[in-house]
């Protein structure tokens, strides 16, 4: 039991940030790792072997841990981090996100276009919306969220977006309920917040929600 009375929730194990001392589940986390060469590596899949160092997926406090030097903290030893580990993160992040948005659309789970994303949103067949970040605000607007938070995202660029969708440019897209779908949101989320720096961003239907959640 949690303080309050609540039962905790072990489907998602809790990790403590290295720069803010704060406990979160481990979805709203970044793990790291020491490399053989002493350097830090992100480790989004938590698959590499060795003692995982975790940072808040927040940019602030990704910042936090490389100017304080709390990576070797962590690690109890001195450890190198490269000039381009906030990029790397980003990077990789990145193309976990668009991965799920493209095994999504080979299982027929994501559409792209104005009139398709329009259709599933009618229809209440679309879970979470994505809008490119330097589309038309005018036409944006024309779309309205499903509701709920985590179920609008508006991280990626056009050409971002496009990326999954083998397409050179894409400003609106769907993605309806499903595994693929939640592991998206996941990664969404801690792209969003590398990204972006503000936790009162939007409301509900925000893709950047609170970590705790």
């Amino acid at each position: 039991m949690t303080r309050g009375g609540r039962e905790k929730d072990y489907s998602d194990p809790e990790r403590k940030c290295i720069a803010t001392g704060e406990v979160h589940p481990r979805r709203g986390l970044i793990r790291f790792v020491v490399g053989p060469d002493d350097v830090i590596y992100p480790d989004l899949a938590e698959k590499l072997p060795g003692r995982g160092i975790w940072v808040s997926a927040e940019r602030s406090a990704l910042e936090t841990a490389i100017k304080k030097k709390l990576f070797s903290r962590g690690a109890k030893r001195q450890v190198v981090v490269q000039p381009t580990l906030l990029a790397d993160v980003d990077a990789a992040l990145l193309r976990r996100v668009t991965d799920r948005l493209a095994m999504a659309r080979k299982a027929g789970r994501a559409i792209a276009g104005y009139e398709k994303v329009k259709d599933w949103l009618l229809q209440e067949k679309a879970a979470i919306l994505i809008q490119a970040s330097d589309g038309s605000a005018r036409g944006k607007s024309k779309l309205r969220a499903p509701g709920g938070r985590g179920s609008f995202f508006e991280i990626l660029t056009g050409q971002e977006l496009g990326l999954a969708f083998g397409r050179e440019h894409v400003i609106h897209a769907a993605l309806a309920a499903g595994g693929l779908t939640d592991k998206f949101r996941e990664d969404a989320v801690r792209l969003s917040g590398v990204r972006e720096d503000d936790d009162d961003v939007g409301g509900d239907a925000t893709g950047k929600v609170k970590k705790t959640t």
